[in-house]
């Protein structure tokens, strides 16, 4: 009885291997049917790129690298599965290209990026003899930041070298010199910025208090143009009048000095003189 119970037991467990298998393999093989091989040759380095590496069609992925063989000394051949609903035509493009801080580990991958740079809109063909369609490759891009910076270096000594043989040694240490001024300039009105504004803020103050003054002395000049100076110019017409007289009295005086003892009065009638 024992012996049955085994032996069912041992017949369950291999018919659900047998299952499992059977389903693993029809998921396999339905997965497969949902992809399409397709094939890449270049000549350029692929350093960094590995097997199940994603591939992007215009920023989307669609697939995996499958392989990444040497063909020849400066062959690689790169075998990729691509979702078939992905639109790859004849105007397909692939670059290899690196992203992150670096081509290699988990700060960076290399992937396959696929992009459209033309309007054949055919469906990519396998040519005679090749077993995959082959996408024609683009220079490959770098947009890691150890290749960044190197191409910075290599930018920056190449304009130190032009600098220097364009320039001689004196003019290049007065170039330092005005950036050294110029940096010196700039720390001074840095640290003075507090004092400006405080120099503004007390001119501002002071626009201000002038506002009263200066109405105070719009109400003095139109004082002075309506009252003082009408009243001015009446008095010098009277002195200029006086002056008129008096001079008119000093002539009278000049010519008959008796008028200062007996007055401006006519003097008695003489004898034999009418009225």
């Amino acid at each position: 009885m024992k012996n049955d119970v085994n032996t069912k037991a041992r017949l369950a467990f291999v018919a659900f291997l047998l299952v499992s298998i059977l389903a693993g393999a029809i998921w396999y093989f339905v997965s497969v049917s949902d992809y399409v091989n397709y094939q890449i040759s270049t000549e350029e380095s692929v350093s960094g790129l590995i097997a199940d590496a994603p591939v992007e069609f215009h920023g989307v992925d669609v697939g995996r690298v499958k392989s990444v063989k040497l063909v020849r000394s400066n062959s690689v051949s790169i075998l990729l599965s691509i979702d078939k609903t992905a639109p790859i035509t004849s105007a397909s493009v692939a670059t290899i290209t690196s992203r992150g801080l670096a081509s290699r580990g988990f700060t960076g991958y290399v992937y396959i990026a696929i992009e459209d740079v033309g309007i054949d809109s055919r469906p990519l063909a396998a040519r005679p003899g090749e077993l995959y369609p082959t996408i024609p490759t683009a220079p490959s891009k770098s947009m890691t930041l150890d290749g960044t910076l190197t191409q910075m270096n290599e930018n920056v000594q190449a304009v130190t070298e032009l600098l220097q043989s364009t320039f001689d040694e004196k003019t290049i240490a007065s170039l330092k010199q005005s950036v050294d001024s110029l940096q010196q300039v700039t720390k001074v009105l840095a640290e003075n910025t507090r004092k400006l504004n405080s120099i503004v803020a007390n001119t501002e103050r002071a626009s201000h208090r002038l506002e009263p003054l200066l109405e105070s002395s719009h109400d003095t000049v139109r004082a002075l143009q309506t009252q003082i100076l009408p009243e001015a110019h009446k008095t010098l017409s009277n002195l200029d009048a006086l002056s008129s007289s008096l001079s008119g009295v000093a002539t009278r005086i000049n010519r008959d000095p008796s008028i200062l003892i007996r007055g401006t009065r006519p003097p008695p009638l003489g004898p034999g003189e009418e009225k």
